[in-house]
């Protein structure tokens, strides 16, 4: 599928081969390598990081006035655009995604990219209410070297919604993106450097977290990390960035709950279910994965959930019918197979799913069919530990006031979701429920112009939004004086 030549990777704008073991991506379809490349080193690391460090010294992006930086990422917007196709063919040969969907996460980069360039050549410095003989103001400056990890699932839009606003903001960024899927960033790095942003600004470092991301994390020159990913990987990264009063940003793990109540329009309740816990393959951190139904309605509901899960076009990536790709990984494959089993020994029933499909031409590719399980508790493990895979599990609820002690009892708390008709319910419960984004009749759809990020265990900060830009940048009073006489402490 692929030929053997090795792929070079960014290293402080210098594009060689890794320093690394030398390893194959594997596209989940076929099982089949499609690229080659070399890890990056821990040497290539401590390049990368000083050549950063240099360039945002020595190559006057931080001085840049804030519209002559948008220029260069309006510039980033188009070329993703002109390339918008050739990108998204390469995302779904990376992590398996349909090409429909790789084709909106193309669009998403571009987007983005646009929108913090219009942020960073309209964003305000304030000029603060005066309290004696002098005028005050806030001013905001770049950090300096930031780094950016990013998760194997939506590779393109996740490094675009990290580089741009860091970029934007006048840093120097050094992006590690997952083992697995290493490709746009090093297209994104490409890219930028065609629009304009000066050599060594970016480095891209693929290889493994657990060797990379700790030595990019624990560098004193490293001032910000925004990290996409794991819980648990997230509070080790936030253990080291604590030892060296780092600031970071972390957008992690989640257990959604999705609510219907029985004046729901049904018809956009159910595709909305569907797709908030069905499309990425269930592969998303938002994906409403825990399901509570009001009891009168909830057999109607369970019925169509599991008829439209069952027609549901699980295949070959490349075709434009497909609704479900594969699994990321045969290992990721069977990790949700085991989470299926405990269900079942929890006291679940499998109303539908709980297989691998056969997909003809794609034998080896890494399957599962969209999955429904009923007969649990919110207490099991099933409904309580995040599955990442196309599992929902679907409860009924009779009792309006233990409906909001169940959604919020998990340790995440990134989304929820709520389908009625009565507004004052919903608003009632969207601002009961414990969750960094809620959804009412709709779900998964999201805006680069509104913040996005969890609490509890789902992380720390926020992304998108005008604002995003200031979590790139260091804060600055400064104060000017205007006392006619000194100070008078002195005399």
């Amino acid at each position: 599928m692929s030929n053997e030549k090795t792929l070079p990777i960014c290293i402080a704008g210098e594009w060689r081969l890794g320093g690394g073991d030398r390893y194959a991506t594997l596209y989940p379809a076929t099982g089949e390598p499609h690229a080659w490349l070399n890890a990056a080193s821990l040497d290539d690391v401590e390049e990368a990081i000083q050549g950063a460090h240099k360039a945002f010294r020595e190559s006057g992006w931080a001085q840049k006035k804030p519209h002559e930086r948008a220029a260069v990422l309006y510039r980033v917007a188009q070329l993703i655009r002109e390339r918008s196709e050739e990108l998204a063919q390469m995302q779904r040969l990376d992590n398996g995604k349909p090409i429909s969907e790789t084709r909106g996460l193309v669009a998403s980069a571009a987007g983005t990219f646009q929108f913090f360039a219009a942020a960073c050549e309209t964003l305000e410095e304030t000029i603060t209410p005066s309290r004696g003989d002098f005028v005050t103001m806030s001013v905001y400056e770049p950090m300096g070297v930031v780094a950016a990890i990013t998760p194997w699932n939506s590779p393109i839009a996740s490094e675009a919604q990290k580089m741009a606003p860091a970029l934007a903001a006048g840093n120097a960024v050094v992006v590690k993106p997952a083992e697995i899927t290493p490709l746009a960033a090093l297209e994104l790095a490409k890219i930028c450097e065609a629009a304009g942003v000066p050599k060594g600004l970016i480095s891209v470092l693929p290889g493994k977290g657990s060797v990379l991301g700790d030595a990019i994390t624990k560098h004193p020159l490293v001032k910000r990390v925004s990290f996409t990913g794991g819980t648990t990987t997230g509070k080790h990264i936030a253990h080291i960035a604590a030892d060296k009063m780092m600031p970071v940003s972390m957008e992690l793990g989640g257990k959604s709950p999705t609510m219907v109540f029985k004046d729901a329009d049904l018809d956009h309740a159910v595709n909305g279910i569907l797709y908030g816990i069905f499309s990425s393959s269930g592969e998303s951190c938002i994906a409403g994965s825990r399901l509570f139904v009001d009891a009168s309605i909830y057999d109607e509901v369970l019925d169509r959930l599991a008829a439209g899960a069952a027609r549901l076009r699980v295949g070959d990536p490349a075709d434009e019918k497909t609704q479900m790709g594969p699994l990321i990984t045969a290992k990721h494959r069977e990790s949700i197979e085991q989470y299926v089993a405990l269900g079942v020994s929890e006291g679940g029933q499998i109303r539908t799913g709980g297989e691998r499909p056969s997909v003809a031409g794609h034998e080896n590719g890494y399957f599962y069919r969209p999955t429904i399980i009923e007969g649990l508790n919110n207490q099991n493990r099933t409904c309580q530990e995040e599955i990442f895979g196309p599992v929902l599990v679907a409860m009924p609820f009779s009792n309006e006031r233990d409906l909001i002690e169940q959604a919020n009892d998990s340790v995440y708390a990134l989304a929820a979701g709520i389908w009625t008709r009565d507004f004052k319910k919903a608003w009632k419960i969207g601002r009961e429920v414990q969750a960094g984004t809620v959804w009412i009749n709709t779900y998964k759809q999201f805006s680069i112009s509104t913040p996005f990020g969890g609490w509890r265990d789902s992380g720390l900060g926020r992304e998108k939004g005008r604002l995003g830009i200031l979590q790139y940048m260091e804060q600055k009073a400064m104060y000017w004086g205007t006392n006619e006489q000194p100070l008078g402490w002195a005399n």
